[in-house]
């Protein structure tokens, strides 16, 4: 398993691809590096490698979880427990689970596409999953098309490339072009997983493509925009300070991919399977790290209820009461989900669907609320509250 600091040189040796702010820029010090490297700190943390180590099926080594292809309930459960204690430690999300819900979904489906047409992406899949989990990668799935005209499909656009595209087969491979919005921490990835985002007619074959590339691959073209909180003064720093994100609209500029890179190309009814099952798994995630998120708010709640001197006032306590309720329904439905689970073909355990959809309403439809907790608690405090240099200057 790699450390943190193996990692940061992990990005040093990549081709700088990153436009953002008018410039073309290297992965030296992106936002959101920090939060990466948590992922690889906590692994080496003895207390809790139960949760953030894993054993592999292929090789029965100890690899990092988030390398991890889930066999049973109970690695499903220990992935939702990882992913809540390491996104309050971040104050959000840990960007690492994007690549490995893309790799558990590929690995189901793989396999039933081999079943059905005879092709080979099972066994492709299975020596990129080697490479992955002997490198500790880092992945993003790149899903979402730009898609234009929403009432239109991928055939029917006036622009073809709005959906990524196969433009041509090739003996060793095949060229790809289009685009994929909304990628979060993608500058930070090792590898970039493409996938499907809806499902696919007859006709739609050339959209019907995934496959995985590195993230500086040639042809490929990372438009980001970054943000990070504001950095603190040492006497009032906390946790979160400094910690930042990325997000990348992903080109893919006529690329080309070697086969052995190909898990999907050309089989339309496993398209839209694919791109459901892998936001199956990112539902299941959802239920480690929305209650993370909740976790947050309802310490910063109480923390400046305490500061205002109405913590113990009625409405303060019903209000931490809902926060509370929001998290451990969704964290427990997504126990729930891996309890219910069950084992694919391939060996792979798929999470509940019924219970992972549950969750992702509850959460969705409370996030919205649970801040406007936060702020008519706060006030107006928060929003013209001095720097925290000025809250120790000598003056």
């Amino acid at each position: 398993m790699r450390t943190a600091a193996e990692y940061r040189e992990s990005l040093k040796s990549m081709r700088p691809n990153i436009y953002m702010s008018g410039e073309i820029l290297g992965r030296e010090n992106l936002p959101g590096t920090d939060i990466m490297e948590l992922t690889y700190e906590l692994a080496h943390s003895k207390e809790i490698q139960h949760l953030t180590t894993a054993k592999s099926h292929l090789t029965g080594e100890t690899i990092n979880r988030f390398c991890h292809i889930h066999q049973s309930p109970e690695d499903l459960m220990a992935k939702q427990e990882m992913t809540r204690l390491s996104c309050r430690l971040v104050g959000g999300c840990i960007a690492r689970c994007m690549g490995i819900d893309a790799m558990n979904a590929l690995s189901v489906i793989t396999y039933q596409c081999d079943q059905v047409h005879g092709t080979e992406y099972h066994q492709r899949w299975l020596e990129y999953l080697k490479y992955w989990q002997a490198n500790d990668i880092v992945g993003c799935c790149a899903q979402s098309d730009v898609k234009g005209h929403r009432k239109r499909r991928p055939h029917e656009q006036k622009d073809p490339d709005l959906y990524l595209r196969v433009i041509e087969k090739k003996k060793d491979g095949i060229v790809v072009r289009g685009a994929k919005a909304h990628n979060s921490f993608a500058p930070l990835a090792h590898e970039i997983i493409a996938i499907p985002t809806r499902f696919l007619t007859p006709e739609e074959g050339p959209w019907a493509v995934a496959f995985a590339v590195p993230g500086d691959h040639p042809g490929v073209k990372l438009v980001c925009r970054g943000a990070r909180y504001r950095d603190r003064v040492p006497e009032v720093a906390s946790p979160l300070s400094g910690k930042g994100e990325i997000e990348s609209l992903t080109i893919f500029d006529d690329v080309f991919v070697p086969w052995e890179r190909v898990f999907l190309c050309g089989e339309t009814e496993f398209g839209g399977q694919l791109a459901l099952l892998f936001s199956l798994y990112h539902r299941h995630s959802y239920t480690g790290c929305k209650p993370a998120m909740s976790d947050v708010i309802m310490g910063t709640t109480a923390l400046v209820a305490e500061y205002n001197g109405i913590e113990r006032e009625s409405h303060v306590r019903h209000h931490l009461a809902e926060l509370i309720s929001v998290a451990e329904l969704v964290y427990g439905c997504g126990i729930a989900a891996a309890v219910k689970s069950s084992k694919a073909p391939c060996g792979t355990q798929i999470p509940d669907v019924v219970f992972c959809n549950v969750a992702r309403k509850h959460a969705g439809v409370n996030l919205y609320h649970e801040y406007d907790i936060l702020a008519e608690v706060a006030g107006g405090l928060p929003a013209t509250l001095p720097y925290s240099e000025e809250f120790t200057s000598p003056e």
